[in-house]
C-alpha cells in the first residue's frame, strides 16, 4: 500500500470523478468503493469514497457535500510526452463545463484544478542559457494550453 495517498473531496460525483479520471490515463482502475450505511451520514447505500488509480498512483475521493470545494491551492501536474498527449488531455479536462487557465492550468469539470505539461517545456526550461529558457517563459505566460511549436519557436529566439 502507499504510504502518502492524495484524499479529494467531492460533493456527490466522486464516483463519476474517479470513472472519468480513469478513462484518460493507462496503468488506471477503480480499485474499491464504499457506501454509506445505516449510521450515514450519507444515505444509506450512496458512494461514500472510491479508491482509485491515476497512472499507477492511488487517491480516495469523498462524497463529503459542498461544505468544501476545490482551489488552485491543489493540482495534479501531468508529464505530457508530446504535443498529442497535451491536445488529448487538455480536451478531455476542459469538456462539459471544465475552464481553461493560463500557463497549462485548468479545471475540469468537478473543480479540480490540473497543470497539463508538456515535458519539452520542462527541458526547455532547464537550458543554462538563461536568454533562451526566459523566451521560453516568457511564451509559456502568453499561453492558455502549451503549444510545444511555439516553445521552440521562443526557444530559438
Amino acid at each position: 500500500m502507499q504510504k502518502i495517498t492524495t484524499f479529494l473531496w467531492y460533493d456527490g460525483k466522486a464516483e463519476e470523478a474517479a470513472e472519468f479520471y480513469t478513462s484518460l490515463f493507462d496503468d488506471s482502475r477503480i480499485v474499491d468503493v464504499q457506501r454509506y450505511g445505516e449510521a450515514g451520514p450519507g444515505e444509506k447505500g450512496s458512494v461514500m469514497t472510491v479508491e482509485f488509480e491515476l497512472a499507477g498512483q492511488r487517491y480516495v475521493a469523498l462524497n463529503g457535500g459542498p461544505e468544501f470545494p476545490f482551489t488552485e491551492a491543489i493540482s495534479l501536474q501531468v508529464d505530457c510526452a508530446d504535443q498529442e498527449e497535451v491536445d488529448r488531455l487538455w480536451t478531455a479536462l476542459t469538456a462539459d463545463g471544465g475552464e481553461e487557465g493560463p500557463c497549462g492550468w485548468l479545471k475540469d469539470r468537478y473543480g479540480l484544478s490540473w497543470q497539463i505539461v508538456p515535458r519539452t517545456l520542462t527541458e526547455l526550461m532547464r537550458d543554462p542559457d538563461e536568454a533562451k529558457a526566459g523566451r521560453v517563459m516568457q511564451a509559456m505566460l502568453a499561453m492558455k494550453k502549451i503549444d510545444v511549436a511555439e516553445l521552440r519557436k521562443a526557444y530559438e529566439g
